[in-house]
């Protein structure tokens, strides 16, 4: 198609000295930003991974370290008659809510920056709902992926050692 063009122009400006025309392709260029853009996003990609990851490990060693100074708690609720299932509720359901509280923040922050940014190139653009949602459940998903441990560690605990700890 690009040469067509080419000889369709070459032979309207034949005549003509003061002007010409040249056809670029700029597929070639088109691909390879493509690929550019491709490989940044697996790199950031993997890079949001990794973040996750520690910030999982994260928010379960502060659950680890909240059972253990709450073993006494633990202990007078078993001994007044609660389940594993609900210590481990409980403990699960914390870590989701200490997720959602940072997903809550990193979207808030990560909006007014969004907004910040777009505003400066002369526009105004919200984060789409969806991907809000997204990361929200998916912060979620991480309260519930690394709390289960230490829930279930606390689920574990016996009464009898846990009243007798101090």
């Amino acid at each position: 198609l690009g040469r067509d063009v080419q000889t369709w122009a070459d032979g309207f400006y034949r005549d003509n000295t003061d002007n010409h025309a040249k056809v670029i392709d700029l597929q070639e260029s088109l691909d390879a930003l493509n690929q550019l853009f491709s490989t940044m996003s697996i790199v950031l990609s993997a890079i949001g991974g990794i973040s996750l990851l520690v910030g999982g490990i994260g928010v379960m060693n502060i659950m680890l370290v909240t059972v253990t100074e709450r073993t006494r708690e633990i202990g007078v609720r078993k001994a007044l008659g609660a389940r594993r299932r609900d210590i481990r509720v409980q403990f699960v359901i914390e870590a989701m809510i200490v997720c959602l509280l940072g997903g809550l923040l990193g979207v808030v922050i990560g909006g007014v920056a969004g907004m910040i940014g777009s505003a400066a190139l002369g526009t105004f653009v919200l984060p789409p709902l969806s991907g809000v949602a997204v990361s929200l459940l998916f912060a979620l998903g991480v309260g519930l992926f690394f709390g289960y441990y230490p829930a279930g560690k606390a689920a574990k605990l016996d009464p009898i050692d846990a009243l007798r700890y101090e």
